[in-house]
């Protein structure tokens, strides 16, 4: 990292963005090879390609109403934050491989292992704890503008100014200065200096994961509840990452544990995403070991945010009848004639946020579940968190009137189309609202944030 670019505080940090765009210009080049295996920590660029020629590109062709009749009259977007820094717990851990490589690696002058041992510095430092950076005020800026060229009748100037777009962030840093970030991207775009737009803060909807007590007591502060991860991490594909990369290092098998290979992977990871590099770390990694370590982080997401456990997508009930209760709502003022009144609702939370409402509506549900010893049999697993979830991921609900009171429902995953899980083919690119409502009609009847995060469930009378 260039030592002119430095980590401010929480104030200053649109100010970045003029040293980010100095030291940040697209190479494809230079995109390490195994970049689509990052995981969590992974480029919305990897996801969409094509934004690497033209940030602002969009797909079109993806919003084909079934008729020309059709007009778009609200969507819903459930977003993670941008880019952001390591947390403290992971540059901890970052920094002790970092010593390990400083003091026992072998002496060889090989390029990159010297450009690691001579040349590169430990930059991160703990009082960055996921804070956005440059790359993540760019995301949702770039990610405001293309919504807004998607949906030109619902992200509109006239609409913004009228207070029909709302924002809701949760409390974090990095959430509020993505949403600080998406309204500067709409506000430039139509050059608004005269008014000013307010976001209200929300955990309870972007972060009911803290506030669902049964979820932190049975899997989040759980020790056993990641008991296939962990023993996935002393299982033999991970022993053979961990003994590659103390061959590449010149250090004995024993210097090199599951968490070394984690660390390593993050500095591969946080380096290319923050500031564009294809970082030596990288060097550390073939795209076979990539392919173990994405496996890994992706047993982690499925047992505690998603499949693993039913409570992971039972903590997200509150969000999901928020998000239906706000459809059901524009779709009665239509129906009435009545201007919708919030014809937009920008909603940005965290990965935990997106990733058990998905898991909820069904999305990336594999035929098996994903276990220690089945990773041979997982290669083509639709839950893959490096298309899932990277920085910036969202979800974009928009409800559509048709006429003669026909409503249906698009949903958008990262900008593509996804279809809604368990309805047909000719239902699932942008199905009749009711038959959405009809797929979840069990948890739109139940699925009560408080039944279901309470520890003890009280027993239902006959």
């Amino acid at each position: 990292m260039p030592s002119n670019c430095k980590f401010l505080s929480l104030t200053a940090v649109f100010i970045l963005y003029s040293c980010y765009s100095r030291v940040n210009s697209w190479d494809v080049s230079r995109i390490p090879s195994i970049a689509k295996y990052l995981s969590t920590k992974g480029r919305y660029e990897e996801v969409n390609p094509h934004l690497l020629a033209d940030i602002l590109s969009v797909n079109t062709t993806v919003i084909r109403p079934p008729s020309p009749q059709c007009r778009e009259i609200y969507l819903a977007a459930i977003i993670r934050h941008g880019t952001r820094y390591p947390t403290t717990k992971n540059v901890k851990k970052m920094l002790r491989f970092y010593d390990t490589v400083k003091k026992s690696a072998a002496a060889e002058d090989r390029g990159w292992l010297r450009e690691i041992r001579h040349e590169w510095t430990m930059w991160y430092r703990e009082d960055m704890d996921g804070r956005l950076v440059p790359k993540g005020i760019e995301d949702h800026r770039h990610l405001a503008v293309r919504l807004s060229k998607l949906f030109p009748k619902l992200i509109s100037e006239e609409k913004l100014r009228a207070g029909l777009i709302k924002f809701i962030s949760s409390s974090k840093h990095r959430c509020i200065n993505s949403t600080l970030a998406f309204k500067r991207g709409l506000t430039e775009l139509w050059d608004i200096t005269d008014m000013e737009f307010d976001h209200t803060v929300n955990d309870a909807l972007m972060r009911f994961f803290d506030q669902c007590t049964k979820f932190v007591q049975d899997v989040s502060d759980n020790p056993t509840a990641l008991s296939e991860v962990d023993e996935f991490n002393m299982g033999p594909e991970m022993e053979r990452v961990q003994e590659k990369v103390a061959d590449r290092l010149g250090v004995p098998y024993s210097h090199i544990t599951d968490e070394s290979a984690e660390a390593a992977f993050y500095l591969c990871a946080y380096e290319f995403a923050i500031t564009n590099v294809n970082s030596p770390w990288c060097q550390l990694f073939d795209e076979v070991d990539a392919q173990v370590l994405e496996y890994a982080n992706d047993l982690k997401q499925y047992w505690k945010r998603a499949y693993g456990y039913d409570i992971n997508s039972k903590s997200s009930c509150i969000l999901f009848h928020d998000v239906f209760s706000r459809l059901e709502k524009a779709a009665e003022e239509n129906k009435h004639g009545s201007p919708v009144t919030e014809a937009v609702t920008i909603q940005i939370g965290h990965a935990e946020t997106l990733l058990p409402l998905l898991t909820l509506l069904g999305f990336f549900k594999d035929t098996e579940p994903l276990k220690s010893e089945n990773y041979a049999s997982q290669t083509k697993r639709t839950f893959r968190t490096s298309h899932i979830l990277p920085y910036a991921a969202n979800l974009v609900l928009v409800l559509y009137d048709c006429g003669e009171g026909e409503l249906r429902l698009q949903p958008l995953l990262n900008e593509k189309t996804v279809a809604f899980p368990g309805l047909s083919v000719q239902q699932s690119s942008m199905p009749l609202y009711a038959d959405v409502r009809e797929r979840y009609k069990e948890l739109l009847q139940g699925c009560d944030f408080e039944t279901e995060c309470q520890l003890f469930k009280q027993p239902t009378e006959n």
